[in-house]
């Protein structure tokens, strides 16, 4: 049998890539991505000529019983996102599943998370987090989520970290401020790109500033 490969590739610069993930990518038969011109442009730039197989969350349930049988026969075949570490609201849990199912060997090959990359620079305490992911985008079903973790926040000190797009950014912000008044948050946005920026202040200072400049890029809030 084969080994599936959970591999982590930059969330924005290039550069941070291991030198274990560019060997793996190297090895593996083939690899599984989000889109090919993404995943394209980091192989080019590490000299990685390989065959690149989209697998996204509107084909993953018809693929996964091909990538299984690609695995049995012995292929070793690496699965990546289009940023960062695969499955963290990313395809992949349910062919990593399938796979445990079947008996076959996964190695996850560790690497760069927007996650862990906005908790250490929030200045937020980071011993204790919570990762949501993206909250819903129907409202009734966001300040459900948000007044859970108030509750439970109350009796469990933590820090909670979310994903936002930049299209519903403004509205989660004036959810966070109804459900948890005006405190502190830390607002990332394109991580490691040229144009970085990480915003620590007050919910309404953030609504302000982002009701003037329209949102962009990639979102991590913590709070």
């Amino acid at each position: 049998m084969g080994t599936l490969y959970i591999v982590a590739t930059p969330i924005g610069n290039l550069k941070d890539i291991t030198l274990r993930a560019i060997e793996v990518l190297k090895y593996v038969d083939y690899i599984l991505c989000e889109d090919t011109r993404v995943t394209g442009k980091f192989l080019n730039n590490y000299q990685i000529d390989k065959r690149m197989i989209t697998f996204n969350e509107f084909n993953e349930e018809s693929k996964a019983s091909l990538v299984i049988s690609d695995l049995i026969s012995g292929k070793d075949i690496g699965l990546v996102s289009d940023a960062g570490t695969p499955l963290v609201s990313d395809p992949g849990y349910k062919l990593v599943r399938n796979t445990i199912a079947a008996g076959i060997k996964i190695e996850s090959i560790p690497g760069p998370s927007a996650v862990i990359s906005a908790l250490t620079v929030s200045g937020k305490p980071p011993d204790r987090f919570l990762f949501l992911g993206y909250l819903p985008k129907k409202e009734s079903k966001r300040k459900e989520i948000l007044n859970r973790i108030r509750s439970i926040t109350k009796n469990f000190k933590m820090t909670v970290v979310f994903y936002e797009s930049p299209h519903r950014l403004l509205k989660t912000l004036k959810d966070f401020l109804d459900v948890f008044g005006d405190i502190d948050l830390v607002i990332c946005r394109e991580l490691t790109k040229l144009h970085e920026e990480v915003r620590r202040e007050k919910i309404n200072s953030s609504i302000e500033h982002f009701s003037k400049v329209s949102p962009r890029g990639e979102f991590t809030i913590v709070l």
